[in-house]
């Protein structure tokens, strides 16, 4: 049988294998499966290409429009991911380690495009924070906001997850605005050029903005500059490499990390055998022990355990690994497929030496296990091992030494301050666990340790339904890690899309700010043109539209109607007396509520128009009471602007109540769903 031929995708043209390829074989059978690799790439082009072409091409296109392209990859890959499950065996992972992997990293791609059009602008600038007022009557204002790179992003990425790693980074790159060259690990590369070939065919991208390296990079990092952004992960060795490449030194090249992870798991002293949480514990535990085979950055290392527990934590482990059936990952049957190659074999069962050297192996046996559907000696198999470290005080290679595959160790703590200790000497990882159902030990967990671990992750039995599991990184938080970890972020909804945009602070007048942000700014030009804005649609909606509504004065009538007809007879709008002796009120005032709904009436146009729905209000603040006789009067400005389908958008509108004296009494913005 001819072996698969693993193309590079560079400067818009597919290059096949050539000097320098190597050959990859499958982890089920050992048999050489392909070939991948060219030293012959002018990685030149392939920058200039994405710099010069695929930039330019994603900066034209706003926020929204890089959402819903997306969205539809997602769906382009979801459409074809059968075709990649297929091929995804021979890195040994199983159907159950591809819901992993191939959906999870398409879920991710979904989960950004729909921030970026829920959270994000309908334009080319992201707003970072609040305005900020710089003078003393608002004439001179600063705003901090992000624009895309005018780099290129280049992502190098671990074996273990060939899809879900490329397009956790890929998808807030492509939000961001900036193009991406992608270098999976060269194992299971094969599987990466397929989603990349998905993606490419699909029509949607711009020319540029994705390009691939199958095989070795070559002196690409060398070439890089100030504008380029380098996220990487792998080991930590290797990390430590890259990050010294001088290029990436002399020019201040981002570059985030994800690398080597002693995570940690800690039994709660309240989660006795026969609770809940005991079970839960060893279920969690046993599975990221042997979910893709253990290689896994946010597998489960070091299990910490109440010292009186340890025995029965690793009889109930024991008694569930037993159960896992290893073999070829192809059978339904199978629960644990290969490790992803020979080497990988081998460097497991190094490090799990060097862990037996301050642990007794106390499960799993390597010489000995039985393989199902596929030959032992062939494949990359290796069965899970659990490990007992009697004086994880002493020890040392246990709280540094990570074996990339099924392999875990037991140890016992004293007291929470302890456990607290133990899962910190592992130096900073991606994520520690605690299972408790009691919020004090959570609590004292959190303020002890999170300093040291990217993510906390606490389950019981309230949540163990619909909860995650330990070892998944969500695109709606950041996953990283600081110390060994490597100190990055990635993910963490528009937090991951910030890698690869430059924070600018932005000083002018409001006028100024309003034109660079895309959203009217208080003391910005206003535009009364006659006609109300609520009888003008979407697109005839311009920011800066304002409508001045004339005066209503408040009664006490009314405040008493108020109180009487909702029910809201709180003493400051009811007793004289007692609001008087309130240091915040003159007397009776008026209910907030009230003002609010006044100010509907002032500025609400009645007739059917283009105005589809009042869906909600933000930021409401009163500044100052409003007594009887008093009036107010409201001015309504569109602030900015979301469109949202092709019939209708998003109109939000910065409203302020005045009084007779031109004192604001109320602020808030209105948001209104407003047909195209």
């Amino acid at each position: 049988m001819s072996l698969l031929q693993i193309s590079s995708f560079a400067a818009g043209e597919w290059v096949a294998p050539g000097d320098g390829a190597r050959t990859i074989a499958s982890a089920i059978t050992g048999a050489p499966l392909a070939t991948a690799g060219n030293s012959a790439l002018d990685v030149q082009a392939m920058l200039d290409h994405a710099r010069s072409v695929g930039g330019p091409a994603l900066r034209r296109m706003g926020f929204h429009d890089r959402a819903r392209m997306l969205k539809a990859l997602a769906q382009a890959l979801d459409a074809r991911k059968s075709k990649l499950y297929q091929v995804s065996f021979d890195t040994g992972a199983t159907q159950s380690d591809h819901l992993i992997d191939i959906d999870g990293g398409i879920g991710t791609v979904f989960v950004f495009a729909s921030k970026g059009r829920r959270e994000m602008p309908d334009g080319h600038v992201y707003l970072d924070g609040d305005v900020e007022q710089l003078s003393r009557n608002g004439t001179f204002l600063g705003q901090h906001i992000c624009t895309p790179l005018h780099g290129v992003a280049v992502h190098i990425n671990a074996f273990n997850f060939p899809v879900w790693g490329m397009l956790e980074k890929l998808a807030p790159t492509l939000l961001a605005g900036v193009p991406a060259i992608v270098k999976p690990a060269t194992n299971s590369c094969y599987v990466t050029e397929l989603a990349v070939r998905i993606m490419v065919e699909s029509g949607l991208l711009p020319d540029g903005a994705l390009q691939l390296v199958s095989g070795g990079l070559g002196d690409m990092l060398d070439r890089l500059g100030a504008q380029d952004v380098v996220s990487f992960t792998g080991s930590a060795d290797t990390a430590l490499k890259l990050r010294r490449t001088p290029a990436i030194v002399e020019n201040a090249v981002r570059f985030v990390a994800e690398q080597d992870s002693l995570n940690a798991s800690i039994l709660g002293p309240d989660a006795q055998p026969g609770t809940p949480e005991f079970d839960l514990f060893v279920k969690e535990v046993s599975r990221e022990m042997t979910a893709k085979a253990g290689q896994k950055c946010t597998a489960i290392r070091r299990i910490i355990a109440p010292e009186a527990q340890v025995p029965a934590v690793i009889e109930a482990l024991s008694a569930r690994l037993a159960k896992t059936v290893i073999g070829d990952p192809r059978l339904e049957t199978t629960r644990m497929g290969a490790l992803v190659s020979e080497g990988q074999k081998r460097d497991v069962l190094e490090k799990a030496a060097i862990l037996g050297q301050e642990a007794e192996r106390v499960f799993g046996d390597p010489d000995a296990f039985d393989v199902h559907g596929a030959d032992a000696d062939k494949g990359a198999f290796v069965p899970p091992m659990l490990f007992h470290c009697a004086d994880p005080d002493r020890a040392r290679r246990v709280h540094d030494t990570e074996a990339f595959g099924p392999v875990s160790t037991v140890m016992g703590y004293r007291d929470l301050n302890h456990a607290i200790d133990i899962a910190n000497r592992g130096g900073g990882s991606l994520v520690t666990s605690v299972i408790t159902h009691d919020s004090a030990v959570a609590s004292e967990v959190v303020l002890g340790a999170a300093a040291w671990h990217g993510r906390i992750y606490i389950n019981d039995r309230t949540s163990m339904k619909e909860s995650t599991g330990h070892g998944s990184p969500l695109p709606h938080m950041v996953h990283g890690g600081p110390g060994r970890a490597g100190g990055g972020e990635e993910m963490g909804g528009v937090r991951g899309v910030k890698h690869y945009m430059q924070r600018t602070a932005i000083q002018g007048s409001p006028e100024m700010l309003a034109a660079i942000g895309g959203r009217w700014v208080p003391g910005a030009a206003e535009a009364d043109k006659g006609a109300h804005p609520f009888t003008r649609r979407f697109g005839e909606l311009e920011i800066g539209d304002t409508l001045n509504t004339a005066s209503r004065t408040v009664t006490l009538d009314d405040i008493a109607h108020f109180a009487e007809f909702t029910g809201d007879t709180f003493y400051a709008h009811m007793d004289e007396d007692a609001a008087a002796r309130n240091p915040f009120f003159p007397g009776r005032v008026a209910h907030g509520y009230l003002l609010i709904s006044f100010a509907a009436g002032l500025f609400v146009e009645p007739d059917e128009g283009p105005v589809l729905a009042n869906t909600g209000l933000d930021n409401l603040r009163f500044m100052q009471p409003v007594v009887a006789g008093d009036s107010i009067k409201v001015r309504l400005t569109v602030k900015a602007k979301t469109r949202r389908t092709e019939d209708y958008g998003e109109v939000r509108w910065h409203v302020t109540l005045t009084n007779q004296k031109d004192e604001k009494v109320a602020e808030y913005e209105l948001l209104t769903m407003n047909a195209y």
